[in-house]
């Protein structure tokens, strides 16, 4: 089963590993690597090689947050083979999507990591719709004059 490890700016990455570990306690082969703005980020690529190293299967699946964003070059960097894949953009639905889905091939959890980020984002409501009781009689009726 491939890993996961989440890069991301500080502290999303370690906020979602909990929200994770949250609903599947015994999830064990996530790791997750907080980013901050004094990390070089040849300290933070070596961090993020050790806690692949450290999720012992040699497929990866690495999270990051924003493209272009020092975690996402970080996470560029450690994809120096075809077991190492990233997603960015990562959220919730999306990581909720790679723990569940674990057992897939790195290709197809990729596609569903995916899958799961992208229908996670929705426009709601900006109100509650008003619920209104819907009226069964009629003005004409007599019984409901009020002269």
């Amino acid at each position: 089963m491939p890993g996961l490890l989440i890069v991301a700016h500080a502290p999303l990455a370690s906020s979602l590993k909990a929200v994770a570990a949250h609903v599947f306690p015994q999830q064990v082969a996530l790791e997750a690597l907080d980013v901050g703005p004094q990390d070089a980020p040849e300290a933070a690529e070596t961090r993020a090689r050790e806690l692949m190293a450290s999720l012992r299967d040699p497929e990866v699946l690495i999270l990051t947050d924003v493209f272009g964003g020092t975690p996402c070059n970080v996470a560029l960097r450690l994809a120096d083979s075809a077991q190492v894949r990233v997603v960015v953009g990562v959220n919730v639905p999306m990581l909720w999507r790679a723990v569940s889905y674990r057992q897939l091939p790195l290709s197809e959890l990729v596609e569903r990591a995916v899958a799961g980020g992208a229908q996670g984002v929705m426009q709601l409501a900006p109100t509650r719709p008003q619920v209104q009781a819907t009226r069964t009689d009629h003005d004409q009726d007599s019984s409901q004059d009020q002269q």
